[in-house]
């Protein structure tokens, strides 16, 4: 049975009132599409930080996942600290860290797609020290499972 939807609030800038909430791009799409607020040009080798142009706020117990889009990274657009965290508490505008592999520069225009957020549970957790006893399948460290 689907659960009830929560309730992301968001405020839009003043100065960036044409640009869309976020949206799915289709029904089995698993985010929410950021838009670009205002046009960019990313250079190679440097962060930029692009406005969306909306301030988040998601429900208590839960934070929004900023991810990137794959579309952009098969032109050299990466997203620098992917997946980023917006957490409940956080009250500035979203923006979305991006940045260019290749030389030169890449242009990111208004209402370009930039990158995807979701909501996630942050379930209650506690740590506690104790023994961790390996599991011998997964003991190498990176890369422990092959190829």
């Amino acid at each position: 049975m689907p659960s009830r939807p929560r309730t992301v609030v968001v405020e839009r800038a003043d100065d960036t009132p044409s640009v869309p909430l976020p949206r799915k791009a289709t029904a089995g799409s698993a985010c929410f599409d950021l838009f670009a607020a205002q046009a960019a040009d990313l250079e190679s080798g440097k962060v930029t930080l692009v406005r969306t142009g909306f301030k988040m706020r998601c429900p208590r117990g839960t934070f929004l996942e900023v991810r990137p889009r794959s579309g952009l990274s098969t032109r050299g657009v990466v997203m620098a600290n992917a997946p980023g965290t917006i957490d409940h508490d956080y009250s500035g505008e979203v923006r979305v860290p991006l940045t260019y592999l290749f030389p030169g520069r890449y242009r990111i225009e208004a209402g370009d797609r930039v990158g995807q957020v979701r909501l996630v549970v942050n379930s209650p957790v506690r740590f506690r020290v104790g023994r961790v006893a390996p599991l011998p399948s997964r003991n190498g460290g990176f890369g422990s499972t092959g190829r």
